[in-house]
């Protein structure tokens, strides 16, 4: 890993089957929910929203010579650091100063996915991770430093032998921001993510204010960005990005400031509604992605698990008994998530016009992804899956599915 230094803020560019579950990824190689974007502007804010499974997942390295491995939920237990610090340890909040390091922009290591998040104390204490401890030697000085109530912009650059090291695709470099967090915010924060629920923080570049959201919705605020209507705009978009349902980094504008938001939001969590073969290649597909899966077969149990649908979770009604249209009636008036329904043109077409004189409009069909799936020519069940997830994962991240060749956008998150 080459050397850090100081940056110009100025210069930052924009840019069940029988109930059965699978298991959710490392925060080392990191899930969807959790990639942060470059701005620019005199002041930028960077948002984080964090939403966390209730999963337990291999733990990344937190001390000197650690590698990624075994252990429980690192986001989890990131969040019971936050909560001890902002508490100081013996009851008494902001005892200690608490910093952050955040990726403000990336160049390189291939896909590398949002919610890189690293926290300290100005005692030393260090959690958390940054593209799998590749950036450790300029992150965690970073991050004690800041602690102590000064923030700063390094760059850091891995070579190629410790980048592959670390899990990554290749060499690269990031531009970190460094800023210290208020004992009231880091405890809302690190009570959101020990207990795996939405939460967002935000910060201007200049690290001298910051806020957390929290809550379902993000209804919940704690601390100030400093100015009204930038704090307004920026909120709004950042719970705007959250009905999007995927883990995503974009910049928006908030009063005419530039806002880095880092969105982290629960690892989806697919009903698969019948069997077969189909059923099986999707549980598949889900434990490949991280996410969880089951199957059900009751309409009932159907109904249940859609209307406590959040936006990232997704079912697939493979059964075509014109019963389960009840799920899908469930599923538009209940707003959230993802609608797919297997099907030929024919059962579609059966399909629409009983939802239509259920009452249901053209807009409310548009909802209702059937045929589900993108069109790769898939011809077998485990290809039909991987069409399946691929429209799930395009309309997460508000892509249109197309080949990156044709595309001139970021490639990744």
């Amino acid at each position: 890993m080459g050397g850090s230094r100081e940056g110009d803020l100025g210069a930052i560019r924009r840019p069940r089957r029988d109930r059965r579950t699978s298991g959710a990824p490392p925060f080392g190689r990191s899930a969807s929910a959790g990639r942060w974007e470059p701005f620019a502007g005199a002041v930028v804010l960077s948002v984080v929203i964090a939403t966390l499974a209730n999963v337990t997942t291999p733990t990344a390295p937190s001390g000197p010579g650690a590698t990624p491995g075994s252990g429980s939920d690192p986001r989890r237990e990131l969040g019971a650091d936050l909560r001890r610090w902002a508490a100081g340890g013996d009851g008494a909040v902001g005892a200690v100063g608490i910093g952050v390091v955040r990726v403000l922009e990336r160049h390189g290591f291939g896909s590398v996915e949002s919610g890189q998040l690293l926290a300290g104390t100005s005692g030393g204490d260090v959690s958390g991770l940054l593209y799998r401890g590749a950036l450790d030697d300029t992150a965690r000085p970073l991050v004690t430093s800041v602690a102590g109530g000064t923030a700063r912009v390094e760059q850091a650059h891995v070579a190629e032998t410790p980048a592959v090291a670390a899990g990554l695709a290749c060499a690269g470099g990031a531009t970190l921001l460094g800023h210290t967090l208020p004992a009231d915010a880091a405890s809302a924060l690190g009570e959101a993510l020990e207990a795996a629920r939405p939460v967002a923080l935000l910060a201007t570049v200049d690290g001298a204010h910051a806020l957390v959201l929290t809550g379902p919705e993000l209804d919940d605020v704690h601390g100030s960005l400093g100015d009204a209507t930038t704090q307004d705009e920026a909120v709004t978009a950042a719970r705007g990005l959250l009905r999007r349902g995927a883990t995503a980094t974009e910049q928006v504008t908030a009063a005419g400031t530039d806002v880095l938001v880092d969105l982290w939001v629960p690892v989806p969590s697919v009903v698969v509604v019948g069997e077969g073969a189909l059923g099986e290649a999707l549980h598949g597909q889900a434990r490949l992605l991280g996410w969880t899966s089951r199957t059900v077969t009751g309409l009932d149990e159907a109904r249940a698990a859609v209307q406590a649908f959040t936006d990232a979770d997704v079912v697939v009604l493979l059964d075509h008994d014109p019963a389960f249209d009840a799920m899908l009636l469930d599923g538009l008036r209940h707003g959230r998530g993802f609608l797919g329904a297997l099907g030929s043109r024919r059962t579609q077409s059966a399909r629409r016009e009983r939802l239509l004189a259920a009452g249901v409009t053209e807009s409310g069909l548009e909802q209702i992804h059937g045929p589900v799936g993108l069109d790769l020519g898939a011809r077998t069940p485990a290809e039909t899956a991987v069409s399946i997830v691929a429209q799930v994962i395009a309309l997460r991240a508000g892509r249109s599915a197309s080949a990156l060749a044709a595309s001139g956008g970021r490639i990744g998150g």
